[in-house]
């Protein structure tokens, strides 16, 4: 994106984008963290261009309000269990998360990796029994996974990109496709920013083939 080079842009970006953006375009100074968390600072007037969630609710959400433009949704993921490379737990598969003493660490209500896990147990009828098991909820998805990378829990439920991230430390289980959410990325500008334009351009420039190629290396789903 070389037109951002004469403009220093402020992103706001979802976790789990913290590889990718950075290879799209490297002059933005980034802000990752949970998408509900950026949300909010942004409506208590933290300085920002750009807004990227890794949802559609929260940009909808700011937009209705006035606190940014019309979101533009720019890619998809994938919803996964992970679990440490030994897997202590002995976790095949959506159901093992049941067992009695099996540890689970999620992302807490409200960042929307959180949300889809808690649909995910909901489409299977699993979640009471698998919230019995949950022994932490973190604040943003890349928390999730360096718990369990770090064998600190069992298993925990991250987007498919990120488990690529730590592929050796980690081993992948799917989910079964009738409980798979629609996991859709949305970036909006914020409207209190001074670089309108720029900010605009970042936004659609995520929509050309180049940025495209770049999440699709990272393992993120192209746009239906």
């Amino acid at each position: 994106m070389g037109f951002l080079a004469a403009v220093h842009l402020t992103v706001f970006a979802a976790a789990s984008l913290t590889n990718v953006f950075p290879k799209i375009a490297s002059s933005p100074s980034y802000s990752f963290g949970g998408s509900n968390m950026l949300a909010a600072q942004i409506e208590q007037g933290a300085p920002a261009d750009v807004f990227a969630s890794a949802d559609t609710k929260l940009p909808a959400q700011l937009h209705a309000k006035g606190a940014c433009g019309t979101p533009v949704v720019f890619t998809r993921n994938a919803v996964v269990i992970v679990v440490p490379r030994s897997n202590p737990g002995h976790i095949r598969s959506v159901t093992d998360l049941t067992r009695r003493g099996v540890k689970i660490d999620v992302a807490a209500t409200g960042v929307p990796v959180g949300n889809y896990t808690t649909k995910v147990l909901r489409t299977l009828h699993l979640l009471g029994a698998v919230t019995k098991n949950i022994v932490s909820r973190e604040t943003d998805v890349r928390s999730v996974l360096s718990k369990v990378a770090l064998g600190e829990a069992d298993a925990g439920f991250v987007y498919s990109t990120d488990a690529k991230t730590v592929a050796g430390k980690v081993t992948v289980i799917t989910l079964p496709a009738r409980a798979q959410p629609n996991v859709r990325y949305a970036a909006c500008v914020v409207a209190t920013t001074h670089h309108r334009s720029t900010a605009q351009a970042f936004v659609h420039g995520l929509l050309r083939s180049s940025a495209q190629a770049k999440l699709r290396a990272a393992g993120f789903l192209s746009l239906p």
